[in-house]
C-alpha cells in the first residue's frame, strides 16, 4: 500500500477536485435498496453532465427495479483514498425517452450507444442532493461540501 501524505483542502478545492474526477472517472458503484430483498450494489459506467449523473443499465436489471420502487441512490467513486460519495434521486428513462444530450454523451464517453442494442436499456439520471468528499482521516472534518442540492462556498 502506498502512503500518501495527506493536505487539508478547503471546500473550494474539494468541488474543484471533484468536479475533476466527475468529469474524467469511468466508473461509479450505484446502491440502492428494495424493502424485501435488502441492499444492491453495481460497478456502472457514468457520465457526468455538470449537474447530474448518468448511469446506464439492462432494463431488467435489479437497479432499475429498485430505482422503479424507491428512487433514492448513493453513489461513489471507486477511491477508498480519494473519497467522493454521492447521494440523490435517480430518474427513469428508456432508451427511447433518454435526452439525446444524455445519451450521446454517455455513447461519446465510451464508444458504446445502449439505443442501439436489441434488449432494452435504461438510463438513470441522478442528481445529487448532498456530495461528501475526503482524503483520509484529516480531511473528514468539513467533508460535505454539497447540501440540499447546493454547492458550498
Amino acid at each position: 500500500m502506498q502512503n500518501r501524505k495527506v493536505v487539508h483542502r478547503s471546500v473550494a478545492e474539494r468541488k474543484r477536485d471533484t468536479f475533476d474526477r466527475l468529469a474524467t472517472e469511468r466508473d461509479v458503484w450505484v446502491a440502492t435498496a428494495h424493502c424485501d430483498h435488502g441492499p444492491h450494489q453495481v460497478p456502472l459506467w457514468f457520465a457526468w453532465d455538470g449537474k447530474a449523473v448518468w448511469v446506464c443499465t439492462s432494463g431488467t436489471s435489479a437497479t432499475v427495479r429498485n430505482v422503479r420502487k424507491d428512487p433514492r441512490v448513493r453513489l461513489s467513486l471507486p477511491d477508498t483514498f480519494d473519497v467522493v460519495l454521492l447521494q440523490g434521486t435517480a430518474q427513469c428513462f428508456t432508451d427511447q425517452e433518454v435526452p439525446t444530450d444524455a445519451a450521446g454523451a454517455f455513447a461519446g464517453k465510451f464508444g458504446w450507444d445502449p439505443r442501439t442494442e436489441d434488449d432494452p436499456f435504461v438510463y438513470l439520471k441522478i442528481e445529487p442532493k448532498v456530495v461528501r468528499a475526503w482524503r483520509g482521516e484529516p480531511e473528514l472534518s468539513g467533508r460535505v461540501i454539497m447540501r440540499d442540492g447546493a454547492w458550498l462556498e
